[in-house]
Parts: structure tokens; sequence; C-alpha cells
């Protein structure tokens, strides 16, 4: 990146962005002490304190029944999303009360994977789970250091075990989870169920995947590189939904080219397929950055 541009997203006014400059572009490690001021930094400037100022004392937002779909956007698990995204500390007494109240009151006791609704008696209910809340719930707790956890460990053999990839198969599959989901899996397995799943695997250090995980990367991988990011596979000229194109903060269940882009560097990919996905980016920052970071002639 052209140095302009690096010490724009080093500003001091939005500490997250500064961090994960510091950390993902400029590969600075946990322990450098501008990075360690910046993560602190994160705690009382800007969002994430202001959203943490909102939780309850059970560790949640809203209603506590309501984390999910009767309070969007501001039930927990958006707000558990927002503050991964953001890089809150996941050391910090109020993030790990909502990660606790996530995985009592979301995970499903059965099978490991996450419930837009809560059991009467304990957990998620088992009719309830869904791929891509379980994607972004693996993501979030993941990032927020639960990863040795046995119950994310769970929900990571939930995702191995039962997310799917299929573009277009003469049948849809049958059996729990997939039974009257047909949005979510059908004969086309939905894109964003995919993107959250291969998000929250990309999060586990390389050196910690099982077979199983990379396995998993491998197949969604393919999915998504098959599509070229956006496409329709079995048309590529056209675009499978233009809102893709149209890139925003935050995303929680939805995805957009730039967030599939990130996956696919974080898991080290590079393939011709991905090429006319980096140039729409490259168009898109051209027409949306102020005049004096943009590269006359480049993207």
């Amino acid at each position: 990146m052209r140095a302009d541009h690096v010490d724009w997203l080093l500003a001091k006014d939005d500490p997250s962005v500064r961090y994960f400059t510091l950390t993902d572009i400029l590969e600075k490690p946990e322990n450098d002490p501008e990075v360690r001021k910046t993560k602190g930094d994160i705690m009382e400037i800007g969002l994430v304190p202001k959203i943490l100022a909102k939780q309850r004392e059970g560790g949640y937002w809203e209603a506590p029944e309501n984390f999910y779909i009767r309070s969007k956007y501001k039930g927990t698990v958006w707000q558990l999303i927002i503050l991964a995204e953001l890089g809150a500390d996941g050391e910090d007494e109020r993030v790990r009360k909502a990660c606790e109240f996530i995985l009592k009151n979301s995970q499903d006791r059965e099978s490991g994977g996450f419930s837009h609704l809560g059991d009467e008696v304990d957990g998620g209910r088992h009719s309830a789970v869904l791929p891509c809340l379980t994607g972004n719930m693996t993501w979030s707790l993941v990032r927020f250091g639960y990863l040795e956890d046995p119950r994310v460990q769970r929900a990571i053999d939930w995702i191995i075990t039962y997310q799917r990839f299929d573009d277009g198969v003469e049948r849809a599959p049958k059996g729990w989870p997939y039974d009257g989901r047909e949005r979510c899996w059908g004969r086309h397995t939905c894109h964003m169920g995919v993107v959250k799943a291969l998000k929250a695997l990309a999060e586990i250090p390389p050196n910690r995947r099982s077979q199983g995980v990379k396995n998993t990367v491998e197949e969604g991988v393919e999915h998504i590189l098959k599509h070229h990011v956006h496409k329709r596979s079995h048309d590529l000229k056209r675009i499978s939904k233009p809102g893709w194109l149209r890139f925003g903060f935050p995303l929680m269940w939805n995805t957009d080219v730039l967030e599939v882009l990130g996956i696919l560097t974080k898991l080290g990919y590079k393939d011709e397929r991905i090429r006319e996905a980096v140039e729409d980016v490259g168009k898109h920052l051209q027409r949306t950055l102020p005049s004096e970071h943009r590269t006359k002639g480049q993207t």
C-alpha cells in the first residue's frame, strides 16, 4: 500500500481501524507497545465503550430472550458481532459476560450449532439452528479467545459436519438441520452461510486447524471460486446480488465482495477467478475514497 494510505488508516480518531492497520498491514505483533496502546484505546474511545455502556447486568442487550430476531439489530448476537469486528478485548469482563450469555442461551446442547431461539429449559432450540448464525458466533468467540473452549470446539465440529456447499444439486438435502430451511440449504447452499462458515474457520490459526477444518475450508473456498466470488456459477456474466457490490459495515448475516476477498486473503488463496472481484472493489474505492487518497490510473 502507498504510505499516504497507511498514514490515513493510522489516524488516532478510530482506534479499531488503527489497530487492524498495525497488526494486519504493518504486521506488528500483539506485544508491540503501539499495538497494546491502541488495543486499550479501543475499549475507551469510539463505538466499543458506547455499545458496552448499554449492556445489561446479565451480559445481554435489550431483553434476554430477544437476542436475535426480535431485536434486530440491537440484540446480543448483533452487539457481539460488532464488538468482535471492532477488535474489542476478549479479556474484558463485559465482553466475557456477553460470550457466556450467548453460549448459554443460543448454543444447541445437542449439536453444538447456534440457534436463533432459546430453548425453554436451557441452551438454544435444536430446531432453530442456523448456519450463518453458527458461523458468526463461532468466529466471534474464536476472536475473543475461546478457541480451546470445548463448547466452541463443538461449534467448529458442527460446521465441519453439517455445512454444505451445494451448487444446484438435483435434490435438496434431507434430515436435520436441512428440513424446513430452503433458504439456508435447498438445492443451492446459501452464499451467506458459506461465507460465515469460512470466516469462522479462517480465524483459527493455521497451525491449529484440524484436518477436518482444512478439508472444509478447501471445499468451501472452491465453492466461492466457482462463483468467481459474486457471480452465478452457471452464468458467470450475471452478478448474483447487486448488493454484494455495495460495501458497508457492519454486515451481520449478510456479506459482500470485500468481506469474501478478505477471508480468501486470510486463508492464503490466490486464484485467477477472483480477479474480476478485486477489480470491482478497486473501481468502488476509486469512486468513494476521498480525492487525496485515490490513486490515478490504479486500483
